[in-house]
C-alpha cells in the first residue's frame, strides 16, 4: 500500500492478537496454522467482487516491528522482554493462497487461505480482514452499477466522503477493478495508474460574478477539456450560458454536468439544447445521490446521460455498509480444529474450492480438502507467496478490471439482479463433509 505507510503498520493490529502471540511465544506453541477469511451470507449480495490482494500482499511483504513500535510496547507493560527481542525480528515466513483479483466469489467459500506460524498468522489477521472487507465491498458495488449501466461511463466522486485517506485510496482502487473507468482521486491516479476526471464546483462559479464569466475564465484554461457544471443556480439557464460561451470563444463542448434537480427531466431538456445548437457530441455527466437503483431507474427510463459520477454510496457501500466476514483457525500443527459456536459452525482443514462451468456459465463451486481433485473443476484458490517470498503477483490494475468484466460474463443473470436475492451456496465435497462430521463427533465427546 505505497500511498501510505500501511504496509509496515505492525501496530495496526487488536490488542488481543498480540497478548494471544505472547502466550503461544512463551508457551513454545508456534507450529504452522491454518487460518481460512471467508464471508457469512448476505441477503443484499447475490455476488462479491474480491479485490485487495494486492495491498495484503505489500503489507505482508515489509511487514516489521520498529524500535519505537517496540518501546511503545514495552511502555504498556503488558509484554515481556523475550517477546518483545522476538517481535524485533519479526518476519512472515509463510505461505498465502488466494483467489485472483477479479473473480465473482460467494458466502462460505475460503477465498483468501493463511499458512503460517500461528504467532504471525495471527498477528496479521486485523490488518486482512480491515483491508479485504473494504476492497470487497466497493469493488462489489461498483460492478453493481456496472452491471445496470455496462454501455455508461463510471466514475468514482467519493473521496471527500470516504472513511479517512485510506478508504479513499482503497475505494478508488477496488471501484476500478469493479468497472469504473476512473476516480476524482488524484493520488490514486498517481499511486495505481487509474485516469482521473473532474470538472468543477459550484463554489468555483459562485466566486465570479456571473455564472457565463465562470464559464469563460476556465474555457479559456482548459478549452479542449471543458466540462460545465450547469446546475449552480438554473439548470437549463446554466446549460444556456454554456452554450453561449461555448459559441462565442469557438471551444468545444465535452460535457456539461448536472449535479441536483430530476436528472430525467432536465437531462432530456438539456440534450435536446446541446443538439439544436449543435453539440451533438457534448456528454451529460449526473452526479449527486447516484447509487445502482437510481442508475438503473434513469436507464430503464432512457434519460439521456452517459456518465454517472457515483460518490458517497459508493466509497460506504451505503446499502451494505459492512460484511461479515471472518478469519478462523482451520487446522494447527497438523490438526484439524474447527468452531462450534451456536450459527458459526466453522468447515475445518486446510481446503481448496474448485469453480465448475457450464456453457461459459457458473454451474456451481466445491469446497474440499486441499488435496483433493474435483472432477471438471478449476482451482481457485492459487499460491501467492510461498516460504514469506513473492511466488506471484497481481497482474496489472488494467488487466485485472478486463479480468473482472470477462468474469462477470460468466455469472448468470439471475444472479445479475441488484433487487431480488439469490446467492449460490458452495457444495461440500463427500470427503471433506465426512471428516467435518467425524472430527465434530471427537470434540462432542460421542
Amino acid at each position: 500500500m505505497r500511498f501510505t505507510d500501511c504496509r509496515n503498520l505492525p501496530l495496526f493490529t487488536d490488542l488481543y492478537e498480540l497478548t494471544m502471540a505472547q502466550v503461544y511465544f512463551e508457551k513454545k506453541m508456534d507450529k504452522t496454522a491454518v487460518f481460512n477469511f471467508f464471508i457469512r451470507p448476505n441477503n443484499k449480495r447475490n455476488y462479491f467482487l474480491f479485490a485487495g490482494l494486492d495491498l495484503l500482499i505489500d503489507y505482508l511483504l515489509n511487514l516489521k516491528f520498529t524500535e519505537d513500535d517496540i518501546e511503545f510496547l514495552r511502555s504498556t507493560r503488558k509484554f515481556k522482554e523475550e517477546f518483545l527481542n522476538y517481535l524485533r525480528n519479526f518476519k512472515f515466513t509463510g505461505n498465502l493462497y488466494s483467489v485472483d483479483e477479479g473473480e465473482i466469489v460467494f458466502a462460505n467459500e475460503p477465498i483468501i487461505q493463511v499458512e503460517a506460524p500461528i504467532i504471525q498468522a495471527q498477528i496479521i489477521e486485523t490488518f486482512l480482514i480491515n483491508t479485504i472487507q473494504i476492497s470487497i465491498l466497493v469493488a462489489t458495488k461498483a460492478l453493481r452499477c456496472y452491471s445496470v449501466a455496462p454501455d455508461k461511463m463510471l466514475i468514482d466522486f467519493g473521496m471527500r466522503r470516504a472513511h479517512g485517506t485510506d478508504a479513499g485510496m482503497i475505494a478508488a482502487r477496488s471501484s476500478y477493478i469493479g468497472g469504473f473507468v476512473g476516480t476524482s482521486n488524484v493520488l490514486a491516479g498517481k499511486e495505481f495508474g487509474i485516469p482521473i476526471y473532474g470538472t468543477m464546483a459550484h463554489s468555483f462559479v459562485m466566486a465570479h460574478d456571473t455564472e457565463e464569466k465562470a464559464f469563460e475564465n476556465f474555457a479559456s484554461v482548459y478549452p479542449e477539456n471543458t466540462i460545465f457544471l450547469i446546475d449552480t443556480y438554473d439548470t437549463l439557464e446554466g446549460v444556456k450560458n454554456a452554450i453561449k460561451v461555448a459559441k462565442k470563444k469557438g471551444i468545444r463542448i465535452k460535457g456539461v454536468r448536472i449535479d441536483s434537480g430530476d436528472l430525467l427531466t432536465l437531462s432530456r431538456e438539456v440534450r435536446r439544447l446541446l443538439d439544436i445548437n449543435g453539440f451533438r457530441d457534448s456528454i451529460i455527466l449526473a452526479s449527486g445521490g447516484i447509487n445502482e437503483y437510481k442508475i438503473k431507474e434513469l436507464v430503464d427510463k432512457k434519460a439521456p446521460i452517459d456518465a454517472f459520477g457515483v460518490g458517497t454510496e459508493l466509497v460506504t457501500s451505503a446499502d451494505t455498509p459492512y460484511l461479515d466476514c471472518a478469519y478462523k483457525l482451520v487446522e494447527y500443527d497438523g490438526k484439524p480444529k474447527m468452531k462450534l459456536s451456536s450459527k458459526k459452525v466453522t468447515v475445518p482443514y486446510k481446503k481448496q474450492f474448485y469453480r465448475i462451468f457450464r456453457n461459459g456459465k457458473i454451474l456451481k463451486d466445491v469446497v474440499s480438502h486441499f488435496d483433493e481433485i474435483v472432477e471438471n473443476g478449476v482451482k481457485m484458490l492459487k499460491l501467492y507467496i510461498k516460504d514469506g517470498e513473492v511466488v506471484r503477483r497481481s497482474p496489472p490494475l488494467q488487466e485485472i478490471r478486463e479480468k473482472t468484466l470477462i468474469n462477470f460474463k460468466t455469472l448468470p443473470d439471475t444472479f445479475k439482479s441488484i433487487t431480488q436475492h439469490m446467492t449460490l451456496s458452495p457444495e461440500v465435497s463427500q470427503r471433506l463433509l465426512k471428516s467435518t462430521e467425524e472430527l465434530k463427533k471427537a470434540i462432542r465427546g460421542f
